[in-house]
This record gives structure tokens, C-alpha cells and sequence, in this order.
């Protein structure tokens, strides 16, 4: 019994371990020239696509603090930041979530976009491109 008892408890663990690994949840982005927080944006999954929409956006005192999408050539054009979805239609890839579109919304560009998971979770490796995953940059953002 109590053997019985263990494995479920192991097995149970595993699974637990498995759903924290997953780009779902709170966000911190990091800035990749300044190394500043710029915003937190909130990844959610739905029909096995994920999609991200900024909560919160870090800016300076003497910056607008609810700034609006100047230079958005979509829908999205001079709407708000704070609640604005810039990251969408990605899925799972083996280890990485591939397929998507990123959003700069300071400059109005529109990326291909995949991302992975790093450090069993605690970060996250988002890559915007154009063309080939090569020809872009990648910002590392940090679980809240």
C-alpha cells in the first residue's frame, strides 16, 4: 500500500512538473538593448494557440503613461497599450511555440515570432524575425 501510495505520489509530481513548463502565465519583458523592464504581458492558451496582451507597461516619469499605438498600420493603430494583444497565433513546436506574429508596438512592426521556455521555466526566449528566425533578435522575458 504504502509503495502504491509513493508512485502516485511520484507520478503525480511529474505531472505537476509538466504544466509549470509552459509559457502560460505572467510575463516581464526585458528590454535586449537596455536591459529594462518595458512591460508585463500576460500569456493565455486557447484552442492550442497562444496569444499575449500587455497588463502593465514600465515607463518613466516624464513618458505618456498610457501611450497609444502610433505607428500600428492595423487595427490597432492609435489604441491603447496597456490591454493591446502583441503576440499571437503560436503553437506548440516539440520544445519551442512557433508560427506566430509579434507586435513591436513602439515601432508599428509586425514579426514572425517562436519562443522556448529556459531555466525549467523561470524564463522565456521570444525571437522576432523576418524571413528566417536567423534574421531577427531575441528579448528573454522573466516569469512574475
Amino acid at each position: 500500500m504504502k509503495l502504491a501510495a509513493l508512485l502516485f505520489m511520484l507520478l503525480t509530481a511529474g505531472t505537476c512538473l509538466a504544466q509549470d513548463l509552459s509559457p502560460v502565465g505572467l510575463w516581464r519583458t526585458i528590454d535586449d538593448e537596455t536591459g529594462k523592464p518595458k512591460a508585463l504581458v500576460r500569456i493565455t492558451e486557447s484552442n492550442g494557440e497562444l496569444s499575449g496582451r500587455i497588463e502593465k507597461l514600465f515607463r518613466a516619469p516624464d513618458q505618456d503613461p498610457n501611450p497609444t499605438c502610433e505607428k500600428c498600420e492595423d487595427a490597432r493603430r492609435n489604441q491603447p497599450m496597456v490591454g493591446m494583444v502583441i503576440l499571437n497565433s503560436l503553437k506548440r513546436d516539440g520544445d519551442q511555440y512557433s508560427g506566430g506574429q509579434l507586435l513591436d508596438p513602439a515601432s508599428g512592426k509586425i514579426y514572425r515570432s517562436r519562443m522556448s521556455l529556459a531555466e525549467n521555466g523561470r524564463k522565456l526566449n521570444v525571437r522576432g524575425y523576418i524571413g528566417v528566425p536567423a534574421l531577427g533578435r531575441t528579448q528573454i522575458w522573466v516569469r512574475e
